[in-house]
């Protein structure tokens, strides 16, 4: 990302920065890697029907959506961001353990929804603090957030082998770990004060922007938002149409883990990315092979036409991810990291879910053509973007090399 720099990562830094920061990413993604592909196995154990079983799990993403941006918001005018992660974790741990005691379906949506809320801060809240880092420091942010992929793609497979052995019951204490470890990770995340404006590396560019009501940074988060909806039909239905096609629960496993590789593998190239291309082209390039993908899904590939094109997953998500932080630094000042991030995790997760929901009807609707209609998202995403970086000023647009972050 950032050229960085010894003397800027040895001053003021806290001790073992980037390994803190790392840890603080493992442990709510191996809750995730637990809860999102096998929380609904959970449920079918208490007999829910399929309508019960989705709308317990959409509740908790429309809360989150509604929740983060305040959340944030506090966060950013704490002494310490971390503190809202030691909440965060308690109250969902204590939401975790009530499941035990719940077992109809209100109840169960009631506290389900209620988890939503309280875990809903905990990834934006590390993010900001990495994004922190980035900017006072030069640390990389790839370096850092890949540990939380490695270890959702470790909780994925773990949960696999627990599933096979014990069913749907092993979910609850899992999870219960996984809260634990979130809050132990809360009180090692580095405490670095509040956010700033001073101190911002060399090669770091100056926020272009006074407030996150700059029309850029708000068009082009809602362009990538946009763009990463398109993967719900992904999300929602590959397995089945995999599992059609006659592909066995191991290869299928292995075509969702090594679409989280690919990405890992950007992550651990960030740097030297970042260092070659602007977050622009990171942005356009991940946008485009985005709109690629979705146009070659509904063709028979075949194990290994698929397993290559899980792949692209390290463009369509990763780099593009990885762009959007990069025009978030360029974009705001430190005071409002995790407003920029909470804004960036409603849209996201709005756009998501709006994009889950109309799924359903297009799959049933058009079968395998419905991901031509996720092409043509990803692709109006993608016009946003593009939209949205001819807003800069001509003068920046001309001096934004791959070197800054424009």
């Amino acid at each position: 990302m950032i050229p960085a720099k010894k003397s800027l990562q040895g001053e003021g830094a806290p001790s073992y920065f980037r390994l803190r920061t790392a840890l603080s990413y493992c442990a709510p993604l191996f809750v995730n890697g637990i809860a999102l592909p096998f929380f609904p196995v959970w449920l079918a154990g208490l007999n829910f029907n399929d309508h019960e079983i989705g709308l317990v799990i959409a509740v908790p993403m429309v809360v989150r959506v509604l929740v983060t941006p305040v959340i944030a918001v506090f966060a950013d005018h704490m002494k310490e961001r971390a503190d809202v992660l030691l909440w965060s974790g308690g109250l969902s741990l204590l939401t975790a353990i009530a499941l035990y005691w719940t077992s109809e379906f209100w109840p169960v949506l009631l506290v389900y929804g209620v988890q939503g809320a309280t875990y809903a801060p905990y990834v934006p809240v590390v993010e900001s603090i990495a994004m922190s880092g980035v900017r006072r420091w030069g640390f990389d942010y790839g370096s850092m957030r890949v540990w939380g992929s490695i270890i959702f793609i470790v909780s994925t497979l773990f949960g696999g082998q627990m599933i096979g052995m014990w069913g749907g019951t092993m979910v609850l204490p899992v999870m219960v770990a996984g809260f634990v470890l979130t809050m132990l990770t809360a009180l090692i995340t580095p405490r670095i004060g509040p956010t700033r404006r001073r101190n911002q590396p060399i090669n770091l560019q100056s926020p272009t922007g006074s407030s996150l009501r700059s029309p850029q940074l708000l068009i082009t988060m809602i362009g990538v938002s946009v763009q990463q909806s398109s993967h719900a039909m992904l999300y929602t239905f590959a397995s089945i149409y995999w599992h059609k096609l006659g592909f066995s629960g191991t290869q299928i496993a292995v075509l969702w883990s090594i679409g989280v590789a690919a990405e890992v593998m950007v992550f651990f190239l960030s740097r030297m990315l970042s260092r070659r291309f602007s977050a622009w082209t990171l942005i356009f390039f991940g946008s485009s092979m985005c709109v690629l993908r979705w146009i070659l899904f509904p063709i028979n590939l075949g194990f290994a036409g698929y397993f290559l094109l899980q792949c692209f997953h390290s463009c369509t998500y990763a780099c593009v991810h990885t762009g959007i932080q990069r025009r978030i630094v360029g974009s705001v000042q430190e005071t409002q990291e995790a407003s920029a991030q909470g804004a960036y995790y409603f849209y996201n997760g709005m756009f998501l879910g709006l994009m889950t929901l109309a799924s359903g009807y297009l799959y049933a609707w058009l079968d395998l053509s419905s991901y031509y209609v996720m092409a043509a998202v990803a692709a109006f995403g993608l016009g946003m973007v593009i939209f949205a970086r001819n807003l800069q000023p001509r003068s920046s647009a001309i001096g934004g090399g791959a070197h800054g972050v424009s």
